[in-house]
């Protein structure tokens, strides 16, 4: 108990999301579990994450698997995502080998299921996380090490479920209050600068003069931003922003952050 309540106080002063996700992956490691995906939106529709683009993923498997597993969209294939996306809470991966056995997967699903075994991934456990927006979803898999199989996880559920729990949703949490990267490119200090100004209701003539720049050049960043986060409106590009935590945010914690899509 006392391990957990410090990694849940290290995660809550973490600023940056690598921190957060090297303190939960560390401790997952440690259980079994070495490989670890996590994938969040804000633009969720329906039984799609939205464009790909604007999720964050997380991954500490290897290089290939993630290419394959995120990059292609062979996640959304997977029986997992299906579960995920119409459920809350956790479940071990046992489900899926008895429901493959018995039929009741889609063609897709069963073929995502062969795939899988032949990279090694068999049992584990998911995490789907409860959200305060229709249009958010957040989940994290954790792979058993090679080796383990559903009676090894089932065990260590059984002895660690409420510690994994904790642990997970507070890495969700924490990563989710903080600015992190997709796979589009990133504002620039300027374009941030710029959507903040406007955020607060000042003109462009305001704005060239806080920036010390020309209303032309002030112009010029928000069509950068508006493109860098494909929108079509200052409007809709501050939103976007707002909710990927990209404007009004500490410097110091966006310049630290490191976090790659799938790292």
């Amino acid at each position: 108990m006392a391990e957990v309540l410090d990694l849940l106080a290290r995660m809550a002063a973490a600023t940056t999301v690598d921190d957060v996700w090297t303190i939960l992956t560390g401790h997952l490691t440690r259980l079994g579990f070495a490989r670890v995906n996590y994938g969040y939106t804000r633009f969720r529709q329906q039984q799609s994450i939205g464009a790909p683009e604007d999720a964050i993923y997380l991954s500490t498997a290897d290089p290939d698997y993630v290419r394959q597993y995120f990059r292609t969209g062979f996640f959304a294939r997977t029986p997992l995502y299906r579960w995920t996306m119409e459920n809350v809470g956790a479940c071990t991966w046992r489900w899926v080998d008895e429901a493959y056995a018995a039929g009741r997967l889609t063609p897709a699903e069963a073929e995502a299921v062969r795939r899988n075994r032949e990279l090694g991934v068999v049992a584990g456990i998911s995490v789907s996380f409860p959200e305060t927006s229709p249009r958010a979803k957040g989940a994290i898999g954790l792979i058993a090490d090679p080796g383990l199989g559903h009676e090894d996880v089932d065990r260590i559920w059984a002895a660690e479920g409420p510690a994994i729990l904790a642990l997970c949703n507070m890495a969700h949490l924490k990563i989710t209050s903080l600015p992190f990267r997709t796979e589009r490119r990133a504002l620039t200090d300027r374009q941030r600068e710029a959507l903040e100004w406007v955020a607060d209701g000042k003109t462009m003539q305001d704005i060239a003069l806080l920036m010390g720049v020309s209303v032309a050049m002030v112009e010029k960043h928000l069509r950068l931003a508006r493109e860098t986060l494909d929108v079509d409106t200052t409007a809709h590009a501050i939103a976007k922003a707002l909710l990927q935590n990209q404007i009004f945010r500490y410097r110091e914690i966006a310049e630290t952050d490191r976090s790659l899509p799938g790292r």
